[in-house]
């Protein structure tokens, strides 16, 4: 009877009377006693509602394998275990994370629309816990050991288990088991050199060492590229190529060089390590490599995917010695068009290790660094041109170009003492548009060919997120199409148009908000973002395997065999949850830091940006600090609410209203790292 119930409900999806399933079942008098109870039954199994008379369906929630990562504002989100779900990210609410914490493997039931129009589930079982222990800040209240965890929903001390272990004093970080709350490792106080990095570094699974077998791999490599390995490769050492990188970088993975031709056209080179030369697959060095899948940068220790032994040296390219690379040729006409381009194995050897710090010089007229470079100097203004021309043809065909500043720490004598944003300029760009030329080549060659590619996509934003957007910005005079017609190029002319303004961080935050995450994917689905509808990573196989992997399949294609089926991807889905992970890392340490700085500053007056207004009260955004906190409903002093449909708080009393990207000045009244929870009030 139950099947026959279920059959009947999933074919009729609105509500039916008693009498209507009695009648359509056909039920006899003896199967009329037992329907009450069968009824009964289902309904505590979650199959359906009984409201009343009526009875009806409740639709099964589709059950989801994947990593969950947590939010410091209290959601998450999920990353489907099998990119077959055909589902990108579930949103996960703080009410239904089920004390998961990031890393760990969960089952979600998900709903296909939440509120926002987007998947949304809540988390049944955590299938595999990332990590047995938790890390929290140790408390006495009342002379008992207490824990204040700092990556959970936990927002009160919880009992601690000392278990006839040392005590810690108040205000060390300790180490807890996850499950009996006992006592660990005592690791130190939170302002203790070094302390923060190992609480990140144990937080999110990451490996500080090798394997054994992995450096053993790498000690047994030659200390520089033999005689024997630069058969088959095209020499470049007479060509004039150096290297553009950060004053701290080690791990030089790209050097460029460039040719003016007599037809007016540009021969741009992208050399690039050839790590697959050494880390072969399947080994101990390749096997480590796609575990880390990224490098992981953080203010005062890079964890690189390989051992330093090849990160550092060996195929890192150094200046003035031998290094084996695969190069990418093109040929650019005055519009910023790729007329042909070839790639090879190749060797180099680099004439400089430039920064851009120095080339900016360069550019900006500065006659010391002009003259210590004079050798490469006409160089590097052709590549200037030529890096002008491609960022123009890229945002004339809808190319989205944020350039939003990243938080940057001052020390000094070892000491943390400001934030101020990181430097971004005309040299970064110019390495950045080569670099996107030569992925856009590699995955236009690879696809052309027919052959298996790992590509980089960006798939096209929501509909929901877009319609959202669209209401958002006519609060700003702005009048975009229809959601389902909005493209890139819509969307970089509202940057363009905010550009300078105070609103211009506002917006862009608004529009990148509205975009999907591009990750890595055996399918191409193009990249909206960049408006290509073939990309791919190629130059950075030092410390990604997404390129490491390129690498290999462009070699394969190179040397003219056929296309063969390579799964790929299993690997896609690995190495975007590995980026993400290393990203989070990196922002949670930097965040840790800064909220230390603020928390030395309460009762100071900052200026900020209103960027979100939700239920619990206004959302503001340092403009120094990079840090965003709440002045709570509680702490406006007047009768407020939200204007329906709008992002509006307006006063009943004083019809003071307070609405998305308002200039506001607040004054700092808590601040808990651990919480990672920051509160302001008006300044008056």
């Amino acid at each position: 009877m139950e099947n026959k119930i279920k059959e009947y409900l999933e074919k009729n999806k609105k509500p039916v009377s008693l009498n209507r399933l009695i009648k359509a079942l056909d039920l006899n008098k003896k199967d009329r006693k037992k329907l009450a109870s069968t009824l009964n039954y289902l309904e505590k199994k979650g199959i359906l509602k009984i409201k009343g008379n009526r009875i009806v369906k409740v639709p099964q929630a589709i059950l989801v394998r994947g990593t969950f990562s947590l939010n410091p504002r209290g959601f998450g989100f999920i990353t489907p275990e099998t990119a077959e779900s055909g589902i990108q990210d579930i949103f996960i609410p703080p009410h239904q994370t089920a004390g998961a914490i990031t890393g760990d493997l969960v089952e979600v039931a998900i709903r296909e629309k939440g509120r926002f129009g987007k998947p949304e589930g809540r988390i049944v079982r955590i299938i595999k816990k990332a990590r047995s222990s938790l890390y929290g800040l140790f408390l006495e209240i009342n002379y008992q050991p207490f824990v204040l965890p700092m990556d959970t929903l936990f927002e009160e001390p919880l009992p601690l288990k000392l278990k006839g272990r040392k005590k810690p004093r108040p205000g060390q970080i300790v180490e807890v088991d996850r499950t009996s709350f006992e006592l660990g490792r005592i690791l130190g106080y939170q302002d203790e050199p070094g302390v923060d990095l190992k609480v990140v570094i144990n937080q999110f699974n990451l490996q500080e060492s090798f394997p054994k077998e992995a450096l053993n791999e790498a000690a047994n490599l030659p200390d520089e590229p033999a005689l024997e390995d630069f058969k088959g490769r095209v020499d470049y050492r007479h060509w004039t190529t150096f290297t553009i990188d950060g004053e701290k970088a080690q791990d030089f993975d790209d050097a460029v060089s460039i040719r003016k031709l007599p037809n007016g056209n540009f021969l741009l080179g992208v050399h690039i390590a050839d790590v697959s030369h050494y880390v072969r697959p399947g080994s101990a060095l390749d096997k480590e490599a796609y575990e880390r899948g990224t490098s992981v940068y953080f203010p005062d220790l890079t964890l690189p995917m390989l051992p330093e032994k090849l990160s550092n040296d060996l195929c890192s390219l150094r200046p003035r010695v031998n290094r084996l690379t695969v190069s990418a040729i093109m040929e650019i006409d005055q519009k910023g068009n790729i007329i042909r381009s070839t790639f090879h194995p190749s060797i180099i050897r680099t004439a400089e290790r430039l920064t851009y710090t120095s080339v900016f010089k360069i550019f900006q007229g500065d006659l010391e660094e002009q003259k210590r470079y004079q050798h490469i100097l006409s160089d590097l203004f052709v590549m200037r041109e030529l890096a002008t021309i491609l960022k123009s043809k890229r945002i004339k065909q809808g190319s989205l170009d944020f350039d939003l500043l990243e938080p940057e720490l001052v020390y000094q004598e070892g000491l943390l003492t400001a934030v101020v944003p990181s430097e971004r300029n005309e040299a970064h760009c110019l390495v950045e548009e080569f670099m996107l030329a030569a992925n856009v080549a590699v995955a236009n060659y690879l696809t052309d060919e027919g052959q298996p590619c790992l590509y980089r996509i960006h798939p096209s934003p929501a509909r929901s997120d877009l319609e959202k957007l669209r209401n958002l910005l006519v609060h700003f005079g702005i009048e975009l199409p229809r959601a389902s017609q909005i493209k890139s190029s819509d969307l970089q002319a509202v940057i363009e148009r905010f550009k300078g303004k105070p609103e211009e961080k506002f917006i862009t935050i608004q529009i990148l908000r509205s975009m999907r995450l591009a990750v890595y994917s055996e399918e191409n689905c193009g990249h909206f973002g960049l408006a290509q509808t073939a990309y791919t990573h190629f130059t950075s196989p030092i410390r990604r395997y997404p390129d490491l992997i390129i690498h290999r399949l462009l070699k394969r294609a190179l040397s003219g065999r056929k296309p063969r089926p390579f799964p790929l991807a299993e690997l896609a889905l690995h190495c975007s949850q590995r980026e993400r992970l290393a990203d989070e890392a990196e922002r949670a340490l930097i965040q840790w830091r800064i909220l230390r700085i603020l928390k030395n500053k309460l009762g100071e007056e900052f200026s900020g940006m209103i960027t979100d207004i939700n239920r619990a009260g206004l959302v503001v955004e340092l403009d120094d600090y990079f840090i965003d906190g709440l002045i709570p409903y509680s702490a406006l002093g007047d009768d407020y609410f939200l204007k329906k449909n709008e992002k509006t708080l307006k006063g009943r009393k004083t019809g003071v209203t307070f609405s998305l990207g308002d200039r506001v000045k607040v004054i700092l009244v808590s601040c808990n790292p651990i919480l990672k929870k920051v509160e302001f009030i008006l300044s008056r």
